[in-house]
């Protein structure tokens, strides 16, 4: 009977060691954490408990190549759902199949937030035949995920290679961190794109991780280490509730040292760019901005920030970059982020800086209208706390795109500095006194085009436009924003997010 007992120790710590022994992992492991490094460093301890770690023992491929634990986080429960790199480059077989689908059916189950460490060369097709065609099928796992989506925190920290169909892991989770030189994803391979297309091209430019996180979007915190992504999952994973049946914690405030002055760093003049990172830095809580998709679409900022210990996030135009007017890509950034801050009840704070939705025939084909239409459906749909502080300019379709007054917000605020217009100056006066410019010798134009421009921007003074028709509730001095917000959001907190009849929304692609 002992040896039976010393047959299961055997053949448990075979399973753990993975394939972390052979030569391959070994190098391999140089610039890499194992697996269950890694998991160790994001939880608090050892796992609780692991299911199939035995799974894969009959082919020799410890775990089937997957590590399948519940731990705590700073004492909150999780799942985890880990390749292992070392056992057959984490491909995917039945037993993986099996275990994935598993643990994502009690994760939700359980109403616990479902992490997947990613590093997998893809499925195996030596295992096709079990897994790819019928009900029980790889695909399971997507179909998974899609309907686990907005239910409890999804979350992507991709290692390495995540290939093919392994690719719609990262895709159809809410916020995926990846390693830079290490992480990358395509459907296709380098050497299936020079087969199939004739393209020369290397796997970092092909689905790199950096390319990722500027270009396609796919990408949202771009980290340069392992150690880093498991820190910044934890960072993230602070802000969100358990499930969307909970509110995010309230922590302590850390307050606020030394803030910068606001009216010095927002410029009166609505023609001269500034950064609104440092709106948002003078706002939040020391030390905790967390911007997601910081390197893609720079023209709006979404971060996840805490006020007054609150978490709550931010949507702010940028106009550093590209005049902070929308794109088709931010708004698509935006967009997703209220989904994401409305599916797990953190309130919204929209900083307007906007002078409107980008025109031009390049965007039209591009599809502006689909895209900026996806926005605003974002908006109106959000049932969490919303408030609108309009920062400077406030112009057309970018103003509602922007969470408006009629897309009903919680409060609508106001800096001295806010002009609210249906058009901004230049284009007012231009479209207003267009055959009167014309009319003019031509070295008297400027000068009167420049006295038209000054008298429309004094019409549009945030004063005469918005506070005396009680447009907005308050118009408040920037130095005195940040308590403001806190105390609204305090106040808006208590209300029950509004309940509509069940219906399943069309929105713009």
């Amino acid at each position: 009977m002992a040896d039976v007992y010393d047959k299961l120790e055997e053949k448990q710590t075979w399973a753990r060691a993975g394939g972390r022994d052979s030569p391959r992992a070994a190098k391999w492991l140089e610039t890499r954490m194992f697996v269950r490094d890694r998991i160790r460093l994001l939880l608090d301890g050892e796992p609780e408990f692991e299911d199939g770690l035995l799974a894969g023992i009959e082919k020799g491929v410890p775990g089937d190549a997957v590590v399948t634990v519940i731990g705590s986080v700073a004492g909150r429960k999780v799942a985890i759902i880990a390749d292992d790199f070392t056992s057959k480059a984490g491909t995917w077989g039945y037993q993986t199949f099996l275990k994935i689908t598993r643990f994502q059916e009690l994760a939700l189950q359980l109403k616990i937030p479902l992490i997947y460490l990613v590093d997998s060369a893809g499925a195996r097709i030596d295992e096709q035949k079990q897994c790819f065609l019928g009900r029980r099928a790889w695909g399971n796992i997507w179909y998974n995920q899609v309907k686990i989506s907005g239910a409890i925190p999804q979350i992507c920290v991709l290692f390495g290679p995540s290939p093919a169909g392994a690719a719609y892991i990262p895709a159809l989770c809410e916020t995926v961190i990846m390693v830079d030189k290490q992480a990358s994803a395509f459907l296709g391979s380098p050497r299936m794109v020079h087969m199939a297309i004739g393209e020369e091209i290397s796997e970092e430019d092909l689905g790199g991780a950096r390319m990722h996180c500027m270009i396609s979007g796919l990408g949202d915190i771009l980290v340069k280490s392992d150690a880093e992504a498991i820190e910044m999952t934890k960072r993230y994973l602070a802000f969100m509730p358990q499930s969307y049946l909970e509110k995010p914690s309230i922590v302590a405030d850390t307050g606020k040292v030394a803030p910068p002055d606001l009216r010095e760093v927002i410029p009166v003049n609505e023609k001269q760019p500034f950064d609104m990172k440092t709106v948002i830095d003078a706002i939040a809580d020391d030390g905790s901005v967390l911007e997601h998709k910081a390197l893609f679409a720079k023209e709006i900022v979404t971060s996840l920030i805490r006020l007054g210990g609150m978490a709550v996030g931010v949507v702010a135009n940028n106009s550093k970059f590209k005049g902070g007017v929308l794109f088709n890509d931010s708004s698509d950034k935006a967009a997703r982020f209220i989904w994401l801050c409305s599916a797990f009840n953190i309130p919204l704070l929209f900083l307007q800086d906007i002078s409107g939705y980008m025109i031009g025939s390049s965007v039209e084909k591009g599809g502006i209208i689909r895209h900026g239409a996806k926005l605003l459906s974002a908006v109106c749909e959000a049932t969490v706390p919303r408030i609108t502080v309009l920062v400077r300019k406030a112009y057309g379709g970018g103003y509602l795109g922007m969470a408006g007054a009629p897309t009903q917000p919680d409060a609508m605020l106001a800096l001295p500095t806010a002009m609210p217009a249906l058009v901004g100056p230049e284009t007012a006066i231009n479209a207003i006194h267009f055959n009167r410019i014309q009319a003019l010798p031509e070295d008297e134009r400027a000068a009167f085009v420049e006295k038209k421009r000054e008298e429309y921007a004094e019409e549009i003074n945030v004063f005469s436009v918005a506070a005396d028709p009680f447009a907005v509730e308050a118009v408040v001095d920037p130095n005195e924003l940040r308590k403001e917000l806190i105390q609204r959001f305090r106040a808006y907190s208590l209300k029950k997010p509004a309940v509509y009849e069940k219906r399943n929304p069309i929105h713009p692609v």
